[in-house]
């Protein structure tokens, strides 16, 4: 207060923290506050968005004929999409505007994270050498998982909120168990820290397998020794000061790099690719949505759109029919099930493109009112994008429209070889179905029929074929041989048959075909294999769709880390 030239006490300063029925509290707080020249901070503002239209007025009200050094401070959480910004214009109009950027690059998050702390937290535990090692290990998992976020569904499948709060708790709770303990219990810190702390937030497993793993590689006997690395190069420091530790990050910490998180380089160039196609995309958006393209241009945006509108209506086949494809079936089989339902999918996507498709086509000729609807189809189409309508329909991609549009044709090509006679193919393409699951569940049917087996005690061992598609003539006489995966965060070394370091720029590479069967799930063998998630699209998250145990000689905590997946698009 005084640095502003206020002076203040605890009576002329009213802090109010919003939701559960504040609102009056507030009210009555700026009330007297207009008038006697007091402060008041009002917190969390994002509970009460009813309320704000009402403050608006109030702060309008006051805005004239108060005290000379009234002051309103407003405090409120990011809002996690430009859709939920709920803070009325007006009050931030008339505000001067203080955001709290959070810091970027490993050096400034853990030198945040340390801020937390002071020369009296270190001296507090009596444990002091464990206490500090532990203490520096979790500030540096903090810097981890915090500004992993930055290479998005690689780093984390889903964003979570992990605050400085997760940090001090969790420091608290390791002060406690070390005063109470003649042992370090690395175990149960480590529970207490992965699942219950941070792992509070986490609603995916595989984000929750990749918390515990960090704690597993940050926080073991090991670190006592003097042999813990934190990150290459990065050795965790010995016993120091507060002062000792910030100057051993400014001196020790290498250079920013996908390294010190676990991951490869590559990680980077995808996330800063994608960020640069969003980008670009935006501004693609923003361009005039005038029907002429301007001087120098190729024509007008209807006549862009009707071109390509012919185009697909000209490429796109027939619906399947679906009562000569059930006739045709003399035995439905796991795997006829399977194709018949992809044909049914099928159908209602491309009767959806054709309907609305045709409806613009007259929209464009005058012979229909152009509706919402249809501009918005025709925005997409002039803009390269895979229309709302479509989507909702269709199989989850991250393609433009040009691409998907391809990969629908080689499906529905796919389908229509596969029902010619409804026998597997030689090699599956995996990628090519609306739900891969249920081929890899048919796959684990087929098997417990002819062997009498329970399906709800098998699993599917994946084996990594040195072959490629064209090797293949005939499908396996169990199983089946698979096509169309590549894996992102590392690459499978064919002649090793084994997981590998990823070449640099190389950021999904295409794996080989995979032969996959269906076997007894206490048969399973999995020493020194890496559980590998299978999903859809690099969005990973939701688009999951299985686990495959592949071959390692590293660590599988070193893949974990390094956020290695198989995908069916890229």
């Amino acid at each position: 207060g005084k640095k502003l030239g206020f002076t203040f006490n605890n009576r002329n300063l009213h802090n109010v923290s919003l939701g559960q029925g504040q609102e009056v509290v507030a009210e009555q707080a700026l009330d007297l506050a207009a008038k006697e020249g007091h402060w008041v901070i009002l917190q969390n503002i994002h509970l009460v968005a009813k309320w704000l239209s009402s403050l608006e007025k109030k702060l309008e009200q006051h805005s004239e004929g108060s005290h000379q050094d009234f002051r309103v401070f407003i405090s409120a959480e990011p809002a996690p999409s430009p859709e939920s910004h709920i803070i009325p214009q007006g009050i931030l109009e008339n505000s001067i505007k203080i955001t709290n950027e959070a810091p970027t690059g490993m050096q400034a998050n853990l030198h945040r994270a340390l801020d937390n702390f002071s020369q009296d937290t270190l001296e507090m535990c009596s444990h002091e050498k464990e206490f500090r090692s532990i203490l520096f290990a979790l500030c540096y998992f903090h810097a981890v998982v915090a500004e992993r976020r930055r290479f998005g569904p690689q780093g984390w499948n889903r964003p979570y909120p992990f605050t400085s709060g997760d940090l001090s708790i969790s420091v608290s709770v390791l002060h406690n168990y070390l005063q109470a303990s003649s042992k370090v219990p690395y175990d149960d810190l480590r529970y207490l820290v992965g699942e219950i702390m941070y792992g509070g937030h986490i609603t995916d497993d595989w984000d929750r397998r990749l918390c515990r793993t960090y704690l597993e590689e940050f926080i073991k006997p090991e670190m006592m020794e003097g042999e813990l690395l934190l990150a290459p190069g990065f050795p965790l420091p010995g016993n120091m000061d507060y002062n000792g530790y910030h100057q051993y990050i400014d001196e020790a910490l290498p250079p920013e790099s996908p390294y010190l998180y676990g991951l490869h380089p590559n990680a980077e160039l995808g996330f800063l690719t994608q960020s640069s196609e969003q980008l670009l995309h935006t501004l693609l958006e923003l361009q005039p949505r005038d029907s002429s393209t301007g001087e120098g241009g190729v024509g007008t945006r209807e006549e862009t759109v009707k071109d390509l509108l012919e185009e697909m209506l000209e490429k796109l086949s027939d619906e399947f029919n679906m009562a000569e494809l059930m006739a045709k079936v003399e035995q439905r089989t796991p795997y006829a099930v399977v194709a018949l339902q992809e044909c049914e999918r099928m159908n209602i996507l491309t009767r959806e493109i054709k309907r609305s498709l045709l409806e613009l086509e007259l929209g464009l000729k005058g012979e229909l009112t152009m509706t919402s609807d249809m501009e918005s189809l025709q925005n997409a189409l002039f803009l390269d994008m895979v229309p709302e309508s479509w989507g909702r329909r269709s199989y989850p991609s991250t393609a433009n429209l040009g691409t998907w549009f391809t990969d629908l044709l080689a499906r529905i090509n796919e389908l229509d070889t596969w029902t010619g006679d409804f026998s597997l193919p030689s090699t599956v393409w995996l990628g090519g179905f609306f739900n891969p699951q249920s081929i890899l569940t048919a796959i684990m049917q087929t098997t417990a029929r002819k062997n009498k087996w329970p399906l709800d005690r098998m699993a599917l061992q994946c084996d990594v074929t040195k072959k490629s598609r064209e090797d293949f003539a005939s499908p396996p006489r169990e199983g089946a041989y698979v096509h169309g995966l590549f894996m992102e965060g590392a690459r499978w070394d064919a002649q090793a048959g084994l997981i590998t370091d990823a070449r640099l720029k190389e950021l999904t590479p295409a794996m080989p075909v995979l032969f996959i069967r269906a076997i007894p799930a206490d048969k399973q063998d999995t020493r020194g294999m890496y559980p590998c998630p299978l999903y859809k699209t690099r969005q990973r998250g939701p688009t999951y769709v299985w686990t495959f145990n592949l071959k390692t000689k590293d660590n599988p905590a070193k893949w974990v880390l390094a956020g290695v997946a198989l995908l069916l698009q890229v």
